[in-house]
């Protein structure tokens, strides 16, 4: 039964996206034609985050430059239309999540690690002075919210919880680039809840529905809720329905802002696997 409601709604979606493919390319190829320069906003290079480690209170701080922009639907169009248009062009990229990672990562090309997963990768994103050639998405787009709501980074306490090598430990590698104080909070962590509600900023990546309640979280806390379980749902289309690790209802009274779970993060780990394949091609053709 669950493999024919699988199929149906693989089928649904194969079929959706077949027909925003051929729009979108068609809508490109004008966009192409009459238009001659285009940007879109991006995070500074790692590295220019950077700084020396210095502890006293004259250190300078990075600073969020004010220009950036709030996340828009714009942000995610520009980045699908881009990317489309390119891999017509070129060349298709490895999506490697949730299959054998350390068979397939020891294959993988460095220059076409779109998930950001490579030693290589992973190794360069952890050391100060280093740039990896790709991020991985889903860190990369927890921190872009941040980034592009304006939340303050540097000099915050923020507490991840979940230790994976897909989010737990980029996010908190990320976080650190952008002088956060960071304590990662795992299976084996001792009052949890004590640690986590001493925090700014919270990314949650643990699976476990419900998990984070109110009494976790400090007051105005910012909380990016990263986990995706399905619960059992008779009401639900197909008997069960997606929560996070955050109570969704009982965070919003407290929390300064939160993710909802869907439609929070998983757009934009979308939107950061078509800005890192479209960088992957355009530096495999040497585009600009």
């Amino acid at each position: 039964m669950y493999r024919k409601i699988l199929m149906r709604m693989r089928m649904r979606m194969m079929n959706a996206t077949r027909k925003v493919v051929v729009g979108w390319a068609k809508e490109y190829k004008r966009y192409l034609s009459t238009t001659t320069t285009n940007q879109i906003l991006l995070s500074p290079p790692l590295v220019s985050v950077d700084l020396p480690e210095i502890w006293g209170s004259t250190s300078t701080l990075y600073h969020h430059h004010p220009s950036q922009s709030p996340v828009s639907l714009e942000y995610y169009l520009e980045f699908y239309k881009r990317t489309l248009y390119v891999l017509q062009m070129t060349c298709k990229s490895f999506l490697v999540q949730h299959l054998d990672e350390e068979k397939i990562l020891n294959l993988v090309s460095l220059e076409k690690d779109v998930d950001g997963f490579h030693p290589i990768n992973m190794g360069n994103l952890s050391m100060r002075g280093r740039e990896p050639l790709f991020v991985p998405c889903t860190p990369k787009g927890c921190l872009e919210l941040l980034l592009r709501s304006g939340v303050e980074i540097v000099g915050k306490k923020a507490v991840v919880i979940g230790r994976s090598n897909i989010v737990g430990l980029p996010i908190a590698l990320l976080l650190q680039r952008h002088h956060a104080t960071v304590t990662i909070v795992h299976a084996c962590t001792k009052n949890p809840e004590r640690i986590t509600c001493e925090a700014d900023i919270v990314v949650t990546a643990a699976g476990v529905p419900s998990l984070i309640r109110s009494s976790w979280l400090k007051p105005g806390a910012v909380v990016i809720d990263v986990g995706t379980c399905p619960v059992e749902d008779p009401s639900a289309e197909y008997g069960y329905r997606l929560v996070g690790d955050v109570c969704y209802e009982e965070a919003l009274s407290i929390a300064s802002a939160v993710t909802p779970v869907p439609g929070g993060v998983g757009p934009m780990t979308i939107a950061m696997l078509l800005c890192n394949t479209l960088d992957s091609a355009k530096r495999l053709y040497g585009f600009t």
